[in-house]
């Protein structure tokens, strides 16, 4: 449980990090994803579901 919990702080801290030092760039990623169609979004979503198990994976191999 502690895993997660530090993975999910790890997370929040990039993308925090990513919004404080280019704010107009996350708001216009984020424009961009909202007009995108459904299935790029979903496709999007599998990639990075898949990129974040793979490295859990080779982490804890």
């Amino acid at each position: 449980m502690s895993d997660l919990l530090v993975g999910l702080g790890i997370a929040l801290a990039l993308e925090g990090t990513f919004y404080a030092l280019l704010p107009g760039r996350a708001r216009e990623a984020v424009r961009r994803a909202l007009d995108g169609p459904e299935g790029r979004i979903r496709v999007l979503g599998l990639a990075a579901l898949a990129a974040g198990v793979a490295i859990v994976w080779l982490v804890r191999r």
